[in-house]
């Protein structure tokens, strides 16, 4: 056996040997073909002359591909391959095709398997199939009652704005915006938000008062951690109110809103946390941040939800610039959190109390939490100092909706958030006129990190998901009843009825009852001869399998009343 083994490698090194030499030959004669040689003695810029250079280089090109994946001294063929590159640029006054020898183009005909398509989603972004799509219509369908509950009218806007539209509205965060390609004039950019849309179109159709919501899809140019619902492309659920009203009544509404939502999708362990940018402020200013570092340090701040303090206080001291005794000052207020207590422990503090928007958002959030109270929601309310939202816009109340980590530890996140923004419509009116100056409040939903959470749990559950809405499924117990099966289908279409049929001509009973129950049809309509003769049909109910007869001229009536309420 160990005479074997080495026979197989002696016989292995000789192959290697010859490859070598074979190489070796190959670049003697490639040495061999002078730059200055005649091209097969064409004259110059002739076609032939052409083809015969280009040979040489894709020769020359193969042997130093070669050489370098056996790894052995390819300088030789280098040379020779620069010099036919050199000669060909001097006699034809152009550079050699990238990869020598153009090949001939691809015709209509060609055969599918050279052609190779990489199969893939663009980064941060996915498809919904059949079951995903069913969740979110069940989302939607949820968050868009709670938003019709408050009264409000939804709009639409472009995905693509002006890029002068959206530039400067986003602080630190517009590096993620994606910009499009100048497509005749006009430099656009795909919205990041809805709220500097909607903001837009106030100001460019001058309304000063609407309560409306917007569903659309949003892109940013971020990180995606698809596994936690952060994507590149996603949909945002906004509900807003423009407007002058009394204080903190909007603000203490959109609360309530989004507290509505999360319990309606039975996701009932949640936080709303919110502070105030007139405090932020004022904190800042108290503790020694000079008013040209506000938005910075308020960026940072804004980075507690997912960072130690410690780290935070690094980016305040050695990024921003800050004073280190600032910095400190400013940790000492952003670890508290609590409720109306808060508040009269924050009023006690006199040198706070001396500035005055400290002294004014202070005064908005006891209002705020006292609304709260009214409106039941304030057991799930935190007054937390360490919320600080990152967008520039924002110019009052602020909050944040928080979910506790999953059972396996990993953190979710917030999957709402928003607050006051009374002056970013005036950035586009210039303050003048109906719609110059318009207050505006706002919440934004989270639904991709929803969606998310649902599929998960469906999972986790083993829910079984329906995929689509059909009442009834028209059978038949017997052969040749196909158009009576498309005549009784038609009929149920006409009346309101969602109703399908299994697409064969005859089709066993057994397998036309086991569909139904598989996809969760609740009504099987069985047709037979002795049905049809009397003018019934009989009623099945596929989950416990009892069965009534019914006349079939009332069968659509029958149906309705027999409707989940």
């Amino acid at each position: 056996a160990k005479k074997g083994k080495m026979d197989e490698l002696t016989r292995r090194a000789a192959e290697a040997e010859a490859r070598v030499a074979d190489l070796e030959s190959r670049l003697t004669a490639l040495a061999a073909l002078s730059p200055t040689q005649p091209a097969d003695a064409a004259p110059a810029g002739d076609d032939a002359a052409k083809e015969a250079l280009l040979d040489k280089i894709d020769a020359a090109g193969n042997s130093v591909r070669e050489l370098k994946g056996k790894k052995l001294d390819f300088k030789g063929a280098l040379t020779a391959l620069q010099a036919f590159k050199a000669e060909y640029k001097d006699t034809f006054g152009e550079e050699a095709p990238a990869g020598g020898k153009k090949k001939p183009k691809k015709t209509a005909g060609s055969k599918a398997k050279d052609q190779k398509f990489i199969l893939k989603n663009p980064k941060g972004m996915r498809d919904y199939g059949p079951t995903e799509m069913a969740i979110r219509h069940t989302v939607f369908d949820r968050i868009v009652n709670v938003f019709k509950l408050h009264g409000a009218v939804t709009i639409d806007t472009p995905v693509m704005e002006l890029k002068e539209t959206l530039i400067g509205k986003y602080g630190e965060d517009s590096k993620l915006i994606y910009d499009v390609a100048d497509q005749g004039g006009e430099l656009l950019s795909l919205r990041y938000d809805l709220t500097v849309p909607f903001a837009r179109y106030l100001a460019k159709n001058r309304i000063d008062k609407i309560k409306r919501y917007h569903i659309a899809r949003v892109y940013r140019r971020d990180n995606p951690a698809m596994n936690r619902g952060r994507y590149r492309e996603f949909y945002q659920c906004d509900f807003d109110i423009a407007g002058q009203y009394e204080s903190m009544m909007p603000d203490a509404e959109c609360v309530k809103i989004v507290s509505e939502i999360l319990h309606a999708l039975d996701l009932h362990d949640f936080t709303i946390k919110v502070n105030h940018r007139c405090l932020l402020d004022g904190i800042f200013a108290v503790c020694g941040v000079p008013e040209d570092k506000f938005r910075s340090i308020c960026s940072a701040v804004d980075k507690l939800d997912k960072e130690e303090w410690v780290c935070v206080r690094s980016e305040m001291v050695e990024e921003k610039g800050l004073e280190p005794a600032a910095a400190d000052r400013i940790g000492e207020y952003v670890k508290l959190n609590g409720g109306l207590e808060l508040v009269d422990k924050l009023e006690a503090d006199a040198k706070l109390m001396a500035n005055a928007s400290a002294k004014k958002g202070l005064a908005d959030m006891r209002l705020l939490l006292q609304f709260c109270v009214v409106y039941n929601c304030i057991d799930k309310v935190s007054f937390d100092l360490s919320l600080a939202r990152g967008l520039d816009y924002y110019t009052g109340v602020i909050y944040e909706a928080v979910l506790p980590p999953l059972p396996n530890g990993e953190r979710v996140g917030s999957v709402a958030g928003g607050g006051r923004y009374d002056n970013l419509v005036g950035m586009f009116s210039g303050g003048k006129g109906k719609g110059g100056v318009v207050p505006c409040v706002g919440v934004s939903m989270g639904v991709e990190r929803i969606f998310t959470i649902m599929e998960n749990r469906a999972k986790e559950r083993g829910d079984k998901v329906r995929l689509n809405e059909t009442e009834v499924l028209v059978a038949s117990g017997q052969k040749g009843l196909l158009m009576e099966r498309m005549k009784l289908i038609s009929e149920l279409w006409a009346g309101g009825v969602k109703a399908e049929q299994v697409e064969k001509a005859n089709p066993q009973l057994l397998k036309q009852v086991q569909y139904a129950e598989s996809t969760g049809i609740p009504w099987v309509v069985i047709l037979g001869t002795d049905e049809l003769e009397r003018g019934v049909v009989k009623l099945r109910n596929t989950e416990d399998r009892s069965e009534l007869e019914v006349k079939r001229a009332d069968l659509v009536e029958k149906l309705k009343s027999l409707r989940p309420v």
